[in-house]
């Protein structure tokens, strides 16, 4: 008993002694639970190097998103709260408010060195409509296509303004960037234009910042914009998916496989360095796919929103919907020097975790007004029981509540009462069969609702919404 107790004491005495943790968000877009291969879920799906982030560390299984949809759920990855808290309930609302505190800044206070690259989302946009009416109300009646906001306003909420030192801030070909692709070289920001394909062009400015800063702690943001529209993929890619299929789906596996590669660049780059050890990484997709309910083959070069090609198996409904396959992603944890290999944790974790758990890895103080839980000492097995008692959601004029195996979800006067830990998750309705249990989950429910900048949970219906509900939960 006491040489096990020396080890122990040996080996927490040795973690303690490493530097802090450098820490890697990597948060894909419009990405279905279905589509990574180890969560089983699909054959044709080829990802690898994602796998081996599992295989080598924790595969969430209740892992969820804060929104299923683009702005407000990275609003609540980077704030660590909950969005509908400060008004970010949905896209064409505001911008990330200015007075929310970023995992970037309170990292660059713990001493890291913070960097982004992909899709940012959070300044001010056309969509941005509650923001323009009050800053620009010159355009209150213009149509989204005709309004110009001034740099000068958007300035204050680029990335490189949010806490983030080194940023290349961009979608497709043109970025926002104070430092260079080749070297990571300071500059001061400005567009740039960059030739080649997205994906590797937002995986080697991962890779560039990550050597470039490679001596001291760092936290890297890497939102890929993939598989979101438009689609886009190289032969390189698509090559690996001969087998007949309907070609949107042939080009997100393709963008996947150029993510998956992306990943096994950056954690052979971290090895190469003798970092990989002791980085933790996230990886976590922004909401569900957007199936557009019957998943019709477009054409590539369609310009309008569309199924992406990526899929929710097995999972009901799609982005933009509180149901499992809105909000229910793909969610990894891989840390090698702390966490178990191979894991497989089947509680529920939220998005909301990832600030939580890297402020409390860098050595703050916790701040009561984060809404996630530090995950390791679950995850390692120290914390025994839930992270969380309760998950919340609202999105316009659906709510949700999760607590343990039971999820109640409304949608205008209709309600729904799932286990979603059974095989018949979502499509098995419980709520004439356990009337209590949803009566008190509304309860909460509500009660949660009183926290927030709009109150309440009964919002008028979209005809989007309607559409879905009566496809994928007919009244019978």
């Amino acid at each position: 008993m006491k040489i096990k107790l020396l080890l122990f004491l040996f080996a927490c005495s040795s973690l303690f002694a490493q530097k802090k943790p450098n820490i890697i968000i990597i948060f894909t877009d419009d990405h279905g639970y279905a589509d990574i291969g180890v969560n089983g879920a699909v054959e044709d799906i080829k990802t690898p190097n994602i796998d081996l982030l599992a295989k080598n560390g924790v595969r969430m299984t209740s892992g969820y998103i804060t929104a299923p949809q683009c702005i407000p759920s990275r609003a609540g990855l980077l704030t660590g709260r909950y969005q509908q808290k400060f008004g970010l309930d949905q896209n064409g609302t505001i911008p990330l408010p200015l007075e929310e505190i970023l995992i970037s800044q309170r990292l660059q206070k713990a001493g890291y060195t913070t960097g982004m690259a992909g899709k940012w989302h959070l300044d001010p946009n056309p969509g941005s409509l509650e923001w323009i009416k009050k800053h620009l109300p010159e355009y209150n009646q213009t149509e989204k296509r005709k309004i110009r906001i001034p740099q000068k306003l958007k300035l204050p909420y680029a990335s490189f303004n949010r806490g983030f030192d080194y940023a290349f801030e961009g979608y497709i070909n043109t970025y926002n960037a104070n430092y260079t692709l080749e070297n990571g070289a300071k500059i001061q920001p400005k567009i740039v234009k960059e030739k080649g394909y997205r994906l590797e062009i937002q995986t080697q400015a991962a890779v560039t910042f990550i050597k470039k800063n490679k001596e001291k702690p760092f936290f890297f943001y890497l939102p890929y914009f993939a598989p979101h529209v438009p689609l886009e993929a190289t032969k390189k890619y698509l090559d690996r998916f001969p087998d007949k299929m309907p070609e949107r789906r042939k080009h997100a596996l393709a963008m996947l496989s150029a993510i998956d590669d992306g990943v096994g660049e950056i954690k052979q780059t971290l090895k190469d360095l003798k970092i990989d050890k002791n980085t933790l990484i996230f990886f976590i997709s922004d909401n569900g796919a957007p199936l557009k309910i019957y998943k019709e083959d477009k054409p590539i070069s369609f310009k309008g929103g569309a199924w992406d090609g990526s899929l929710n198996t097995p999972f009901v409904g799609e982005k933009g919907m509180l149901s499992e396959g809105g909000i229910r992603v793909p969610f990894i944890v891989n840390w090698p020097a702390v966490l178990p290999k191979g894991k497989v944790y089947d509680k529920q974790v939220i998005s909301l975790d990832a600030a939580a758990t890297a402020i409390s890895v860098a050595g703050l103080a916790k701040d009561e007004n984060l809404d996630g839980v530090d995950l390791i000492p679950f995850l390692t097995g120290e914390k025994k029981g839930e992270p969380h008692t309760s998950l919340f959601w609202r999105f316009w004029s659906q709510s949700a509540i999760r607590e343990g195996n039971y999820k109640y979800l409304k949608f205008g006067e209709r309600e729904f009462l799932f286990n979603v830990t059974t095989k018949e998750h979502e499509q098995n309705n419980l709520i004439k069969k356990h009337p209590k249990i949803a009566e008190r989950l509304k309860n909460k429910l509500i009660k949660w609702s009183e926290t927030l900048k709009i109150k309440g949970i009964n919002f008028k219906t979209r005809e989007s919404e309607k559409q879905w509900f009566d496809y994928y939960f007919p009244e019978r």
